[in-house]
């Protein structure tokens, strides 16, 4: 079982910084490419859940000009390349852009297990989100969702202060790859925020 357990990532890097490679030992070099080519390769997860946050979740709450995921992984199990199976932190945040700053215009978290498929033609996509509950539905699906994964769960989602720095990242990440011209990020009620890469 090839089974990775990734805590507290200090950057979206779902399935590593590398390509990931077969084990097996087989004299065969084509083979090996062709199952390496049906692996998920560096930035398929991540592409596929970012995708998934900012079209089926951002809408959901008060619209902004741009959508930001922040992520943070509890596991991920690629034993089944056809099914991956990622457990996470999995917030969102909508933006508008007002001068050099991304105020935030709303968002949340959306905690669970995510399944993440190749579909033909169309790339790595998630077929499935298992979402923790809110309010008294929270503690019992979240056992249940993260089994013996829970206690990790539970270090990572009430770690406040963690969270923010991954989410500055993330938003640096996205400021670069879509070239906004903004310095900060600002909650609604407190003060604007430097955008770490940026300094």
């Amino acid at each position: 079982m090839n089974k990775m357990k990734l805590w507290m990532l200090a950057a979206v890097l779902l399935c590593g910084a590398g390509s990931i490679t077969s084990c097996h030992n087989s004299d065969n070099s084509n083979e090996q490419i062709a199952e390496i080519a049906d692996e998920c390769r560096p930035g398929d997860c991540e592409d596929a859940i970012r995708m998934y946050l900012t079209d089926s979740i951002a809408p959901q709450y008060a619209p902004g000009e741009v959508a930001i995921p922040c992520i943070q992984v509890v596991e991920l199990d690629d034993s089944n390349p056809d099914s991956v199976l990622v457990w996470g932190d999995f917030w969102v945040f909508n933006y508008n852009v007002a001068s050099d700053t991304l105020k935030t215009v709303s968002g949340g978290a959306h905690p669970g297990m995510m399944t993440i498929q190749h579909i033909e033609g169309t790339g790595y996509s998630v077929t499935g989100f298992d979402q923790v509950g809110d309010g008294s539905n929270y503690l019992p699906s979240a056992k249940r969702i993260f089994g013996d994964k829970f206690d990790a769960f539970q270090a990572i989602y009430s770690n406040a202060e963690k969270r923010e720095e991954f989410r500055a990242t993330q938003i640096a990440d996205y400021v670069k790859a879509h070239e906004l011209a903004v310095k900060y990020y600002q909650d609604y009620g407190w003060p604007a925020r430097e955008i770490p890469s940026l300094k």
